[in-house]
């Protein structure tokens, strides 16, 4: 399985693309946001003209109201890998999504999905009691994850609280961040430019997406704000310009800016794995070349 990664905007699309028609071989999205319908231009999803170039999987093929997580993930991204690797030397996997990427490669904890009225349940309380009641009742039913967990993050708590309301048991008793093996092997290739460079395609490419229509977009998803998949950059700055907080200049301004920094925290989380090849995204050849030396 050949994965290429990389931060936001660094130019992983057409390089993917490139690479995926050398080895004649479809693209599996690891972009956590690309996999909902409606919102393509926020998320950057490949336009039509690249799916007809290159098949691509995992993209715009969930309601955006869906759950979905990185375990949901997990398992349908190694039915597809195991299906391509029947018929292909190759599979291709890309994205920037971190937590994505490490359920495939390493496989994640084995955590049951939430039962809907559970969801229901937890949604309501926390509308009515609030953040802190249920920071409080995390750290009496599992203080362990409590020690750790980012108590102003509502989504994590929350999650915390229906593991533990579902099972009976912690959200701690889960986590046992064991290495799952793989029945292939896997070529991880990072992409990279020097920061000037990649703030100004990241700059760029805002101002290619409000004038695509991402104002307009987002209006669209006015009536789904509080769903997960729209709790990203992008949206939630667009969402605080229609409530009045900012005026549409500075949410732009501040798109561009928690976009680069979500780019540097993308980039601290990979450099951590020394099994990443690092290239430019100018030069498709060199990778190319490199994956054929590796595998031969």
């Amino acid at each position: 399985m050949i994965v290429i990664l990389g931060p936001t905007g660094v130019g992983k699309t057409e390089l993917c693309l490139g690479v995926a028609e050398y080895f004649h071989i479809p693209i599996i999205n690891a972009d956590s946001r690309q996999i909902f319908r409606d919102i393509p231009i926020g998320t950057a999803a490949p336009t039509t003209e690249q799916q007809q170039r290159v098949k691509h999987f995992l993209v715009a093929d969930h309601d955006i109201c869906d759950y979905y997580s990185a375990s949901s993930y997990e398992q349908d991204a190694l039915e597809l890998i195991t299906k391509q690797l029947e018929t292909s030397d190759f599979a291709l996997l890309t994205g920037g999504s971190m937590m994505y990427i490490d359920a495939v490669c390493n496989g994640i904890d084995d955590i049951p999905t939430i039962r809907e009225d559970i969801r229901t349940e937890m949604r309501r309380r926390y509308a009515e009691e609030g953040l802190d009641a249920l920071v409080e009742e995390l750290r009496r039913l599992d203080p362990c994850h409590y020690e750790i967990v980012d108590k102003k993050n509502y989504r994590r708590v929350i999650h915390a609280l229906e593991i533990c309301h579902q099972t009976g048991r912690t959200y701690t008793s889960f986590r046992k961040g064991e290495k799952k093996e793989r029945h292939f092997n896997i070529i991880k290739i990072g992409l990279d430019l020097p920061r000037e460079e990649l703030y100004e395609r990241i700059n760029t490419r805002v101002d290619s997406m409000i004038s695509e229509g991402l104002v307009e977009e987002a209006r669209r998803m006015l009536p789904f704000r509080n769903e997960n998949a729209l709790n990203t950059v992008g949206y939630k700055e667009i969402f605080a310009y229609f409530d009045g907080i900012w005026q549409l200049d500075e949410a732009i301004e501040r798109i561009k800016g928690n976009t680069r920094r979500y780019c540097r925290k993308q980039l601290t989380w990979f450099k951590r794995d020394k099994e990443i090849r690092w290239f430019s995204p100018n030069n498709v050849e060199e990778i190319i070349n490199y994956i054929e030396s590796v595998t031969n």
